[in-house]
């Protein structure tokens, strides 16, 4: 074993590191600057956290939330670092205790926030004793990312001054326009390019037309009892909604959005965090600070406005490596909010203009698609899926099922080629015979054959298309009506007051059949025990997870995880993973060597917890 494995298994609990984490860690004992992009829950903590126990000197973290800064800085000292945090949230106390253990060199670890890197004269103070400098939530620095911050611009002259010390640029996902930009923003110096592979394959992948949210919203929960969940929504309005159709249903939940009181949100955060609030009903303002692992859950209320956030936001599940669900309900009119909110409030340049159109396209064929959702996500970041050898045997896996995502169990039926082609064509021919001046709901009635008053007012009885597709389920017309609007071939004019469907150039060469178009639509004609096995959130690694486990051993070391937790004032979390709580579980170990030998237990937590926990093993 290594040097770098014996500091990983003493302080971290672990014998083998992730995929990149070394070649990250070498990369800065090297003194080289390097470009790490690890999905969220691959360990990019552990690539800086390693190298402040491995040599001399302060590695130099800088991060954009106070609360993630705090609940890393409680991992970090688990782990047995001497980690410290500067920040505006500090007490007095607090603040002059940091900086007297700065003075005195008893620090490896410092999370500072951009802002308060470039006040003052922090950075001059401990320049000489700087053995890295880290910068995570990089994309934040990119104009073309989807969380830009104009304060990571101003970090570059800093690091500039400082040439002999190597940094390290860290982030979850990174389109490759954004990692140039990443490395020139920052003047990262011949990085050291480590590209994880993005998928994660843990998460199962749901993408279903909105129908009735608060039904559809508690049929994904129900199958999560007791388990922590975020749920994200578009407005403020909306959040509150449907937090309080929630809590009357039962569940521990709360509302979180950026018009509460500072005091509030804080709360609801930390209550969140310590696994006294099940689940957070919130807008994108919530989630970028969470940092906890054990996460089953993330749905999506509404389309988010690009790939790179939904990729953000549904990795804040299963970061601890079990199984989780991500669950997406999507509507056109997400996309034209979308559009509406960004002209309303950040009038944007012809360029930008066209990035953000193009995330709207990306994100509404991600979402209304009906094509496998783990293959989209890791090719729209420009690798292969699967993630295997090139050659027969890459192209062998390529026609297998993922089993993690609607379209591949088999929740979701994508119509074959030539239907879907009819079928669009059969709706596209309607909204232009009806002159495109009319709504969806008086296109789908002449479709159906309806006899109403508006109908026979407007002729469009007579029409060619006038009960076309009678006999068909609204439902399903109203879900291709919306997936033709999501893939460009139809859009949605407001300007007169009312919601006109008019069809585009897209669907006029849908209709000469000079392009082809993907329809699907969410499969609900199966018997009931079938539908309970494809709802129930699990894939065959949920399963793989579980096996052995005494889940009510778990539940009990779950609560003894919480009882220390409160007592420590940290998120249970950081006590022991879940993924350690099964391991426990499962083996039941009686003796200090067993219960060392679980997975994420080392030997500063063996001494810390491990009398405690293998008491009440023992009595299981």
């Amino acid at each position: 074993m290594g040097v770098l494995e014996e500091l990983l298994e003493k302080h971290w609990g672990y014998r083998s590191f992730r995929p990149l984490q070394k070649e990250a860690i070498q990369a800065a004992l090297a003194e080289r600057d390097s470009m790490v992009i690890l999905p969220t829950g691959g360990g990019k903590s552990l690539c800086y956290q390693l190298p402040a126990v491995a040599q001399d000197g302060i590695v130099l973290v800088i991060s954009p939330l106070i609360a993630l800064m705090d609940d890393q800085i409680a991992g970090a000292r688990e782990a047995g670092l001497r980690a410290e945090t500067l920040h505006s949230n500090l007490s007095d106390k607090d603040r002059t205790q940091a900086y007297k253990l700065l003075d005195a060199g008893e620090v490896d670890l410092l999370y500072v926030s951009p802002e308060r890197l470039c006040s003052g004269h922090l950075l001059e103070s401990i320049a000489p004793r700087l053995a890295l400098i880290t910068i995570d939530e990089a994309h934040c620095v990119s104009h073309w990312g989807h969380d830009f911050r104009p304060e990571y611009r101003q970090l570059r002259p800093l690091f500039d001054s400082l040439p002999h010390v190597p940094r390290m640029a860290l982030t979850a996902t990174a389109t490759e326009q954004v990692r140039e930009d990443i490395a020139h923003q920052l003047g990262l110096r011949n990085p050291e390019q480590l590209l994880g592979h993005p998928d994660r394959p843990n998460l199962i992948y749901r993408s279903f037309p909105r129908d009735n949210i608060t039904k559809q919203v508690l049929e994904v929960v129900n199958r999560h009892p007791g388990e922590g969940g975020i749920i994200y929504c578009l407005t403020r309005k909306s959040t509150e909604s449907l937090a309080g159709k929630l809590q009357s249903a039962g569940l521990n939940c709360a509302a979180y959005h950026a018009g509460m009181a500072a005091g509030d949100r804080s709360r609801i955060q930390a209550e969140f965090v310590n696994e006294n609030i099940h689940i957070v009903i919130a807008t994108v303002a919530f989630g970028m600070g969470i940092d906890r692992s054990n996460v089953r859950f993330v749905i999506h209320a509404n389309t988010p406005k690009s790939i790179e956030h939904y990729q953000q936001e549904s990795g804040r599940a299963g970061r601890d490596g079990l199984a989780a669900e991500c669950v997406l309900f999507h509507n056109y009119s997400d996309i034209a909010t979308h559009r509406s909110l960004a002209e309303r409030d950040f009038p944007l340049s012809p360029d930008r203009k066209a990035v953000f159109e193009a995330h709207l396209k990306d994100i509404s064929r991600f979402a209304s698609a009906p094509i496998c959702r783990h293959q989209f996500l890791t090719e729209y970041f420009s690798f292969s899926y699967p993630a295997t050898p090139e050659g027969n045997q890459a192209l062998e896996a390529r026609s297998q099922k993922c089993g993690a995502c609607d379209v591949c169990l088999d929740e979701t039926k994508e119509l074959d080629a030539k239907e879907a082609v009819i079928t669009a064509q059969k709706l596209l021919s309607a909204v232009f015979r009806c002159e495109n001046r009319f709504g969806v709901g008086h296109v789908v009635d002449v479709l159906l054959g309806k006899d109403n008053e508006k109908i026979r007012r407007n002729r469009h009885d007579q029409l060619s298309v006038y009960g076309l597709m009678k006999g068909q389920n609204v439902v399903a017309l109203r879900t291709w009506f919306d997936q033709l609007m999501m893939q460009g071939a139809l859009r949605m004019n407001t300007e007169t007051g009312y919601p006109i469907v008019q069809i585009t150039p897209i669907g006029l060469n849908i209709c000469y059949g000079k392009s082809d178009v993907r329809l699907g639509l969410p499969i609900t004609e199966k018997s009931k025990s079938s539908k309970q096995e494809r709802r129930s959130g699990s894939n065959a690694k949920d399963k793989g997870s579980w096996e052995g486990v005494d889940k009510a051993l778990f539940e009990k070391l779950r609560a003894l995880r919480k009882k220390i937790a409160s007592k420590k004032g940290m998120p249970p979390y950081i006590i022991f993973s879940d993924e350690a709580l099964r391991g426990m579980a499962r083996t039941k170990p009686q003796s200090k060597s067993g219960f060392l030998a679980v997975k994420g237990v080392g030997k500063r937590k063996l001494e810390q917890y491990g009398d405690e926990f293998m008491m009440v093993i023992s009595q299981a």
